[in-house]
């Protein structure tokens, strides 16, 4: 699909992904892009919705939008979580394919898998069992999705295009303590605690769950490539292939925040899933996505950013 002359609405164009994705396009020439704002449309809500599609007759939907935290976030919000994920995504297909659009791209998220996959996880694995239980309502929510898209092309031959995501990273990111991820949760510590002279660093769990991290810049290329190149609505996993324990990404992003202190895990706090590392295979041969940017240069340019924004972020002490 050429995507230069084609009308495109990307909700959650406003987030951190979102960003990226939009000036990735207008950087390939794009130039009707619409960003839908929540002040003038609730995605939870059908009225909105198919307003949102009369008014700008999107050909092509990329649906990044989505209520999503670390573990804290997921203990805290469960029910919202599964019902805010669920319903966005149900009505934003069901009123995509009424109003006929082309291509209808959602990102999805490894937080679907079971719990106890076999690593690195492969896309025939997502339905073995019950995801993580801190994050099961927002994973089985975003699960359902795949299986609507899966029943619209078989029954409507709707084109719609599923991705999964690794945890992602990279400037912009949320550094929120209470609902950011681990990479910018980590930052944020370090970076205070180096220029406090704090001399021990608390992180939450044992340290030794392992994960995947993709940089910011290559998931927006990888969405872009598949809009272009991918027509199927099968599940697709998008990640670096690199898996790390949650003790050595400490010890890294320490390192490179200039922090000589001590570090302590907690095992009192949940760990989450055990495992996560993904088979990215699919994404290679078909669409011939390969993450270029590395945890190390990536984490050096989001701690760079970070330094350099953090007192305009207006985050909480």
């Amino acid at each position: 699909m050429d995507l230069t002359n084609k009308r495109i609405v990307v909700t959650g164009g406003s987030g951190f992904l979102g960003r990226h994705v939009v000036g990735r396009l207008k950087e390939a020439g794009c130039t009707q892009i619409f960003v839908p704002r929540s002040s003038e449309y609730d995605l939870s809500c059908e009225t909105d919705i198919r307003r949102l599609y009369r008014v700008h007759r999107p050909e092509v939907v990329l649906h990044l939008a989505a209520l999503v935290g670390g573990i804290a976030a997921n203990q805290k919000r469960p029910g919202t979580f599964a019902y805010k994920n669920l319903i966005m995504g149900a009505q934003l297909i069901e009123q995509a394919r009424l109003a006929g659009v082309e291509r209808f791209l959602m990102v999805g998220t490894i937080c679907s898998y079971p719990k106890f996959t076999p690593v690195p996880f492969k896309e025939s694995d997502i339905w073995n069992g019950y995801p993580e239980e801190t994050n099961a309502p927002y994973g089985i929510a975003k699960k359902m999705l795949i299986v609507q898209l899966q029943a619209y092309r078989q029954e409507f031959d709707f084109r719609g295009l599923n991705l999964l995501l690794v945890n992602l990273y990279g400037p912009g990111d949320n550094f929120d303590l209470e609902t950011s991820h681990v990479i910018p949760a980590l930052i944020r510590k370090f970076v205070h605690a180096k220029e406090s002279g704090q001399q021990c660093v608390p992180v939450w769990g044992t340290g030794t769950p392992t994960r995947e991290f993709l940089y910011v810049e290559d998931a927006a290329r990888a969405l872009h490539m598949a809009l272009e190149r991918l027509d199927t609505p099968e599940p697709v996993n998008i990640g670096s292939g690199r898996e790390i324990s949650i003790a050595d990404l400490a010890h890294l992003v320490a390192r490179q925040a200039g922090y000589q202190g001590e570090i302590r895990f907690d095992p009192n706090r949940p760990d989450g899933q055990p495992r996560r590392c993904l088979d990215t295979t699919r994404a290679r041969e078909l669409f011939d996505f390969q993450a270029e940017v590395s945890l190390e240069d990536g984490l050096a340019r989001t701690i760079a950013w970070y330094a350099q924004h953090r007192h305009s972020l207006n985050l909480a002490a």
